[in-house]
């Protein structure tokens, strides 16, 4: 049994000091000895309306507890022990501090148990508490995400549906079996087209065409026009199925995607309308530079590559550290160039003939990198070198560890919320099976339905997911078709 100190009071009518009510509580199988003084500090929570209440009938205190036993006058109460001891520093310190290993959102569930509100937990339980909150909306959005493909919405028409349809076949090809395999032709279209981009610039390949120039190989030009045809209608189909086409429009993977098949066409329109409007020699200069753009094609391998845009969410993230290299790197560059070139000046035989021709060498010295083209030839710049080489080390070490941790933070999250959206529909799908078994209404309306919808049925049907809608089984989810929300995930009922 845990005894708290006895506290005692002045009495206002009296000169002597007196002793406030005592009330035992029993947690969970851990019996607690609480003074009145103590609770009614905070009188509008449970334990207050215990102390205030304790001389009542059993029948009036057994709505305040879950259970009362009048002969040793003790409340007992099926909560966490754990977490009231930390409900208790609330009248010991006025603040609430969560223990390490107590999940926030039990936690709250707990506070709102005892009455107590959100705004005496401390700040740096409170900023926890946020994260949690965080990743719970996540994962909500990513099981509504998954609701939606499943379900669809009975009210479009067919052209709505169609176009659904067309968008999960281009967009998510965890869809069907039919996107997943063309997220894999897009995927080898890709690399292929990135190769034959390379391959066609070896000399040795290249064939010379009626004015003697070199030009790229007939089979690799019949090879891109082919990837260039994918890509035109992967990018036109996703154009029509899209709801929002200015958002589309705008972009950036789908800038991308059109920067990609966008010089094919110029090109082509130059090669063969050019001529008529402008020099050969003008024709030819634009359509060097317009293949250059094709290099943009090798991004779109960040639409199919989780690890791609993982690490492009991480240097988001990671903006700041990238600053303070860059500032760390240009503070240095600029440092160690104009020390060479001072120190290097009076040799006769010197290659920093000005700062800014000395750039370069700092670059590449601090970088690790050392060509080896431009060098000290002093001893003074020699000292210089070794000590701007050990610096940009330093200066590139420093910011690392935190944008690898930046990435390994996101990619495990991403994870994690996948997973837990996985298990969300799976217990969702596991309650509606149960409700649906239990009432025999229920399972003939599901039995029609799914002789309705052909009899296709895969490891759980939709029907047993749109039962769970009504449940609060998943307290994370709004009810988005009644308007209403349900319980907040921390709310629970008083027992």
């Amino acid at each position: 049994m845990r005894e708290l100190p006895r506290v005692r009071y002045a009495d206002c009518n009296s000169s002597e000091a007196s002793e406030e009510t005592v009330i035992a509580v029993n947690i969970g199988g851990v019996k607690h000895v609480l003074y009145g003084d103590m609770l009614n500090r905070y009188s509008e929570t449970r334990l207050g309306q215990l102390a205030d209440r304790a001389t009542d009938c059993a029948q009036d205190l057994s709505a305040l507890c879950d259970d009362y036993d009048s002969s040793k006058r003790e409340f007992y109460f099926d909560r966490d022990p754990e977490a009231f001891r930390c409900i208790m520093e609330l009248y010991y310190c006025g603040e609430i501090h969560m223990k390490r290993g107590i999940c926030p959102m039990c936690f709250m569930r707990e506070m709102d148990f005892w009455g107590i509100d959100a705004e005496y937990l401390d700040e740096c339980c409170t900023s926890s508490l946020h994260e949690v909150e965080t990743e719970l909306a996540e994962i909500a959005e990513k099981v509504k995400t998954i609701l939606d493909d499943l379900e669809g919405d009975a009210t479009a028409n067919r052209v709505q549906r169609c176009q659904v349809f067309l968008w999960k076949l281009m967009e998510k090809p965890e869809s069907s079996l039919a996107a997943r395999v063309i997220a894999i032709v897009s995927f080898v279209f890709v690399l292929l087209s990135s190769v034959v981009m390379c391959v066609g610039t070896i000399p040795e390949l290249q064939v010379q065409n009626a004015d003697g120039h070199l030009v790229e190989h007939p089979t690799l030009e019949c090879i891109e026009t082919a990837c260039i045809i994918w890509f035109t209608v992967e990018y036109v189909l996703r154009f029509i199925s899209s709801s929002n086409k200015v958002h589309f429009m705008f972009s950036f993977m789908n800038i991308v995607d059109f920067l990609a098949i966008m010089p094919f066409y110029v090109v082509l329109i130059l090669t063969h309308l050019g001529t008529a409007m402008m020099e050969l020699a003008n024709v030819q200069q634009a359509v060097q530079a317009l293949r250059i753009m094709r290099i943009a094609r090798i991004f779109k391998l960040a639409r199919h590559s989780s690890g791609i845009q993982t690490l492009t969410y991480a240097l988001k993230s990671s903006l700041k550290e990238l600053g303070l290299l860059l500032m760390y790197m240009g503070v240095g560059i600029f440092l160690f160039s104009a020390l060479g070139y001072t120190m290097e000046q009076s040799h006769p035989e010197t290659m920093f003939t000005s700062i800014p021709q000395s750039f370069w060498w700092a670059i590449i010295t601090m970088t690790t990198v050392g060509y080896g083209d431009i060098y000290p030839k002093t001893t003074l710049g020699r000292c210089n070198a070794a000590v701007s080489f050990l610096c940009g080390v330093i200066a590139i070490a420093l910011p690392i560890h935190p944008i690898i941790n930046n990435f390994v933070i996101f990619y495990s999250k991403q994870r994690v919320l996948e997973t837990a959206a996985k298990h969300e529909i799976e217990l969702m799908a596991l309650r509606a099976k149960e409700e649906v078994q239990g009432s025999p209404d229920d399972g003939k309306m599901a039995a029609q339905r799914t002789r309705a919808s052909g009899g296709n049925s895969s490891g759980w049907d939709s029907a047993a997911v749109n039962a769970s809608h009504s449940d609060t089984y998943i307290p994370l989810l709004g009810d988005t078709a009644k308007g209403s929300k349900r319980q907040p995930v921390h709310k629970c009922k008083d027992s």
